[in-house]
């Protein structure tokens, strides 16, 4: 085609350049890197191209795959989040997403550091599967101490990007992975984010594309969830459970019901161990008031507590005490 006829789709002239005089040296390393086991570039009009991401404004024309791309026809739901999570709200990302992925839904995330990092961890360790969308070419894994990650993400579901190999982390890169993020999903929850916050743009992008959003709630005094706090005042789902997120979801799609799914810490407690749980308040709680509470040894309930924590029903915090999580 001449410039002029390139020109009439509403091409820039830089555009048409690249199309007029290819760099071929980056089509061979493109074709060598799609060679790869498990490499895979879909199109937009190709079968296996994602649904939902067609419905959204300006939807990536190609999409970079490394792993099964069959996980694209799954239902998924995104979890996002602060990049500095505290412990417990990594533990809650974790268990929402072993949970969620047991009811067949695929969990999606960004590959960050924090709330990313610990749902596609979650949907793994749960047997399940992910996707991880992230903001540079598959050529490289951004934060680089994820490599191992992203290893066990395209063994166990898709590593996915519209960059093309050897793009760099540029800081515009990461609104633009959000929208497919939320594009590919059929909801968004989201698990501790500061007001401003990548999670909060990929919040008001999931609104912006119809998708539903759901918020896990915090305490006021944490900045870590007024994000969360203000989207469910902006009318988010309040979310405490994931049968929350799955009596939405289970309206949209064919998931399993809620009772074939399961969760990672269905442990059943002894009633010591309820016993102790009892006492242990939402904020923190010391050794010594449980020993006056309870009547039971230190020995007993330094045993009982470190089970409880790492079940995911309590956690230390400073100074040696414990706060209930569930």
């Amino acid at each position: 085609m001449s410039r002029q006829t390139l020109a009439q789709f509403g091409l820039t002239s830089k555009s048409i350049d690249s199309i007029r005089n290819p760099d071929w040296l980056a089509v061979n390393r493109d074709i060598e890197w799609l060679n790869q086991s498990s490499h895979q570039i879909l199109n937009i009009s190709d079968d296996h191209y994602p649904a939902l991401l067609k419905e959204i404004s300006a939807p990536p024309p190609v999409l970079f795959t490394n792993g099964d791309d069959s996980v694209l026809s799954l239902p998924k739901i995104a979890i996002v989040g602060s990049r500095n999570p505290s412990s417990s709200g990594a533990k809650t990302a974790y268990q929402f997403s072993a949970t969620l992925s047991t009811c067949g839904l695929c969990i999606t995330s960004g590959l960050a550091l924090g709330i990313d990092a610990a749902a596609h961890r979650g949907a793994i360790e749960g047997g399940g599967k992910t996707i991880a969308v992230t903001g540079t070419g598959l050529d490289r894994v951004y934060p680089a101490k994820h490599h191992d990650l992203a290893k066990d993400i395209s063994e166990n579901g898709l590593l996915l990007s519209e960059f093309s190999l050897g793009s760099s982390p540029k800081a515009g890169h990461f609104p633009q992975r959000n929208r497919i993020i939320s594009g590919l999903s059929m909801g968004v929850l989201v698990v501790e984010a500061a007001i401003k916050s990548g999670s909060l743009i990929t919040a008001k992008l999931a609104l912006e594309q119809g998708r539903e959003v759901f918020a896990i709630p915090g305490s006021i005094h944490n900045p870590l969830a007024r994000g969360c706090n203000y989207l469910i005042k902006e009318g988010a789902k309040l979310v405490e459970t994931a049968e929350d997120v799955l009596e939405e979801l289970l309206q949209l799609s064919s998931i399993d019901s809620q009772s074939s799914c399961r969760s990672l810490d269905d442990v059943e407690l002894d009633q010591k161990q309820k016993k102790i749980l009892n006492f242990v308040a939402y904020s923190p709680t010391s050794i010594d008031t449980l020993v006056r509470e309870t009547d039971e040894s230190p020995e007993t309930i330094a045993s009982i507590l470190l089970f409880l924590e790492l079940q995911g029903y309590v956690e230390m915090v400073a100074g040696g005490s414990y706060s209930r999580l569930m």
